[in-house]
C-alpha cells in the first residue's frame, strides 16, 4: 500500500486542520458514550466468559503513549494469561514483525477466550472509554508502548502527531501482512490524508470485522 514510500509530515499543518479536529472530537465524544451504553451487555457477555475462561481480571490496563509523546492508561478486555508482561522477554525472538513491535501469530500466552475477542476487535471495546477521557480517538495511529517508542527514529515519531485510535488505517488494511515500517507509512499516510470522509470508511470496515473476523493476531 505505501510500505515502501517515506512520508514527511508538516506538524504546523496537521495541528491545524481545526474544523477538522473540532468535528472529530464532538463524533468521538458522541459515539464512546452512547457506544459504552449501547455496548454494555457484550460488556457484561465477555466479562464473564473471561472469568469462566482462568477465573482472572476482565480488564487489563496498560501504559501507552499518545499524542506528542503523552503517557496514558489504555484499558482492553484481557486476552492474555495474567503473567502475559512477564513472558514478553524469553518470546521476544520469536516474533515474526520487523522493527519496533511484538507480534506473533500463535502466542501461547493467548487465553482460549482471548482468541476470540482478537480475532473480532472485541479486545479493544473498552478504549470507547479513553476516547471519552480525550486519550484517544474513534479512528487513529495504534498507540505503541513506551518500550516501543524508545526504537523509534525521528521518521517513526511522526506517527505521535495525532492522538492514537482504536482503529485505524492500518487496521483495517494490511494489518499482519505487513512489517513495522509497513505500518508507520500506511498510519503517515492516514495523517496526511485524514477527513471526516476517510474516518468514516475506517469506521465502516471495522464494523465488518467485527461480523467477518480477520486474520488479528
Amino acid at each position: 500500500m505505501t510500505e515502501n514510500i517515506d512520508i514527511e509530515l508538516n506538524q504546523e499543518k496537521v495541528n491545524g486542520q481545526y474544523g477538522y479536529r473540532i468535528l472529530k472530537r464532538s463524533f468521538d465524544i458522541i459515539a464512546s458514550a452512547i457506544g459504552l451504553v449501547a455496548l454494555s451487555p457484550v460488556f457484561l457477555a465477555v466479562a464473564i466468559a473471561i472469568k469462566c475462561d482462568d477465573g482472572g481480571p476482565v480488564f487489563y490496563d496498560q501504559i501507552r503513549i499518545g499524542k506528542n509523546g503523552k503517557r496514558f492508561k489504555m484499558y482492553k478486555f484481557r486476552s492474555m494469561r495474567v503473567n502475559a508482561e512477564d513472558e514478553i522477554e524469553k518470546l521476544q525472538e520469536h516474533s515474526e514483525v520487523d522493527g519496533a513491535m511484538f507480534k506473533m501469530k500463535n502466542d501461547p500466552r493467548v487465553t482460549r477466550v482471548g482468541k476470540f475477542i482478537r480475532k473480532t476487535s472485541i479486545d479493544e471495546f473498552p478504549q470507547l472509554l479513553n476516547v471519552l477521557l480525550g486519550q484517544m480517538s474513534i479512528v487513529g495511529p495504534r498507540p505503541p508502548l513506551p518500550r516501543e517508542v524508545a526504537d523509534y527514529t525521528q521518521y517513526d515519531k511522526q506517527r505521535l502527531y495525532v492522538k492514537p485510535g482504536c482503529t485505524g488505517l492500518w487496521q483495517v488494511t494490511a494489518r499482519n501482512s505487513v512489517g513495522f515500517q509497513g505500518m508507520v507509512n500506511i498510519d503517515l499516510d492516514y495523517i496526511q490524508r485524514r477527513s471526516i470522509w476517510l474516518d468514516l470508511k475506517i469506521m465502516f470496515k471495522t464494523v465488518k470485522v467485527i461480523f467477518v473476523p480477520n486474520e488479528a493476531y
